[in-house]
């Protein structure tokens, strides 16, 4: 299908962009990849009268480290996130993720923030801002302000976004010493949707201890899940093949997916158990290189 007409504007700066949003209120939709809100578009499930497009907007696009902060705009691009030296260094995580976001084609245009603010459950950046305990910076009219990650996703295709408002970067606490991540999924081709996927951020004191847990899950919930059982089960523990499974069984009694063509309830809930104990394994082996 063919979208329907639109008009189509491109501000020179953030601050006429939230202006054009204010103007134009429900029948205006930001446009920064495109590739979520584009196919929307095609099959009309979104029938914006407007697009905002932000790309030609300054200063939104980056990765760099402030005060034990990492601070990605949301206009920096998969591709940029995937080979930054800054992002292997404190999370190997992204290098996970990023290759397995669709083909190099949609990675060089996709933006980190238009996939998390399209708020899908079935997109791989969410789970793994829970695991990493991300907070989202949006802008408005009113300013600048910090939606912790946990407080972000509202539903199927809702955030904490208000109208108006712009996701303009993700911050993401420097990790200690100590601290490894880790993220697959489980899809069925490449580039398709997860039939299950798992992030997992882990930090071990010196004895072996688990001292902090991150969990997030992919596509095995209406909205992005953080498994906060899971990451009890670790934290102030040892990790032992009891301590891992019993994290595993958590995620797999917590998410509640759907039977589809990727797969029934019962295996997306055996592949999140599966998954998350490899998770952890690759997390901590990265922890001792």
């Amino acid at each position: 299908m063919i979208a329907q007409s639109f008009q189509y504007a491109s501000p020179g700066t953030l601050a006429e962009a939230i202006s054009m949003l204010d103007k134009y209120g429900e029948d205006a939709k930001v446009l920064s990849g495109g590739h979520s809100l584009i196919p929307m578009m095609k099959l009309r499930f979104a029938n914006p009268e407007w697009l905002i497009d932000i790309n030609g907007i300054p200063n939104l696009a980056h990765i760099k480290e402030e005060g034990g902060v990492i601070k990605i705009g949301a206009l920096t691009r998969e591709a940029e996130i995937e080979h930054s030296d800054l992002l292997k260094k404190y999370f190997p995580i992204f290098a996970d993720v990023t290759k397995l976001i669709a083909d190099p084609q949609v990675r060089n245009r996709g933006t980190v923030g238009g996939n998390l603010a399209h708020g899908d459950a079935a997109n791989d950046h969410p789970a793994v801002m829970l695991a990493l305990n991300a907070t989202i910076v949006a802008t408005g009219s009113n300013g600048e302000r910090s939606i912790a990650i946990d407080e972000f996703f509202h539903g199927f295709y809702m955030t904490a976004l208000e109208h108006g408002e712009i996701l303009t970067e993700i911050q993401i606490p420097e990790p200690p010493a100590g601290t490894g991540s880790a993220y697959h999924k489980l899809e069925r081709k490449v580039g398709d949707y997860a039939t299950a996927g798992v992030a997992v951020q882990l930090t071990l004191d010196s004895k072996g201890v688990c001292t902090a847990a991150g969990f997030g899950l992919t596509n095995v919930n209406p909205v992005p899940l953080r498994a906060s059982r899971s990451e009890k089960a670790l934290v102030g523990k040892s990790i032992t093949d009891e301590t891992i499974a019993e994290a595993a069984k958590y995620a797999s009694e917590d998410c509640s997916p759907s039977s589809d063509l990727r797969g029934s309830e019962e295996y997306k809930r055996a592949m999140v158990a599966v998954l998350v104990k490899r998770m952890i394994h690759k997390a901590v082996e990265r922890i001792s290189k």
